[in-house]
């Protein structure tokens, strides 16, 4: 007969060739290799995320920019309080519309206390009317803005035929 403690020593013996065997195998299962596939997912998220959020971050309301032929380009960099003017004679403080030139006036106002560094980036429509951006540079000027910045956009040279000025190849 056996006794009562045998069947538990076997027990623990199969408990023990497992625990051996299991740790055989994951020393032979690890391997060094970099998963790449989630890093190319979040990278894909986060290109997607950038592609749908910047073009929230342009400042100010849409309008078409007079084109100059001596234009100086300065990055929208956030730190400047943008008035634009559209053709209709709208008036916006960044993207709030205004109801006139005294709101615009409040509302620089406002602005310059609350970030005195900030300048003023005035973008007025090429269609708008020359008196609507002479009116609000006036209120910009009595608000106590001495520097103001207008939006322009570069003039695209038309460019000449190929071959010299008669278009003709030699």
């Amino acid at each position: 007969m056996r006794s009562q403690a045998e069947p538990a020593r076997e027990r623990w013996r199969a408990v023990r060739a497992i625990i051996a065997r299991d740790s055989e195998t994951v020393a032979q299962e690890v391997k060094a290799d970099i998963n790449v596939t989630p890093l190319v997912d979040v990278v894909l998220v986060l290109l997607i995320i950038f592609m749908v959020v910047t073009p929230l971050l342009a400042s100010g309301v849409a309008v078409d920019l007079p084109r100059t032929q001596h234009h100086s380009r300065k990055p929208d960099d956030g730190r400047d309080i943008v008035v634009s003017v559209t053709a209709e004679g709208r008036w916006y403080l960044g993207a709030r519309q205004l109801g006139g030139l005294p709101d615009l006036r409040r509302a620089v106002l406002h602005e310059k206390t609350k970030f005195p560094e900030k300048g003023v980036y005035l973008k007025a429509d090429a269609r708008a009317a020359f008196g609507a951006l002479r009116e609000a540079l006036d209120v910009l000027r009595g608000a106590g803005i001495n520097e103001v910045i207008l939006g322009t956009e570069a003039l695209e040279k038309a460019k000449a035929p190929e071959g010299g000025p008669g278009g003709r190849r030699q």
